[in-house]
């Protein structure tokens, strides 16, 4: 069974392939962005959330992680991006902190925030 620490580490390594990434959660597991409103519930809508998320950044991949908090059941890391944003033209770099909580070995709850200027910025067109 994974430890939430083997969870996070997962998630972040399996981002390119939602259907793997959303299978580390578990069936009312959530993932949650609350800085920019965004929420899924479940592996299903987990997977059509972070399907759509990549198809704005094809190149999206985590880098720069580092994991401080880590126990059974809740880990805690900063994780970086910096990838090219082709509807804007710009590069989207960006620092996430994210909290795991893991239950019987899937992510039970996923929350990340993030910095909303440096988002703005890659996804406006001015």
């Amino acid at each position: 069974m994974k430890t939430a620490p083997e969870l996070l580490e997962a998630y972040l390594a399996t981002i390119q392939d939602p259907a793997a990434a959303a299978q580390l959660f578990a069936d009312d597991g959530i993932l949650e962005l609350p800085t920019v409103d965004a929420r899924a519930q479940g592996p299903e809508a987990i997977e059509r959330f972070l399907t759509g998320f990549l198809a704005r950044m094809p190149g999206f991949a985590f880098k720069d992680i580092d994991i401080s908090i880590k126990t059974d059941e809740q880990a805690f890391g900063e994780y970086g991006v910096e990838v090219y944003v082709p509807a804007t033209g710009k590069v989207y770099k960006q620092t996430y902190a994210g909290r795991l909580v893991a239950k019987d070995g899937k992510i039970k709850l996923l929350r990340e925030a993030l910095d909303t200027l440096a988002a703005s910025r890659a996804f406006s067109n001015d």
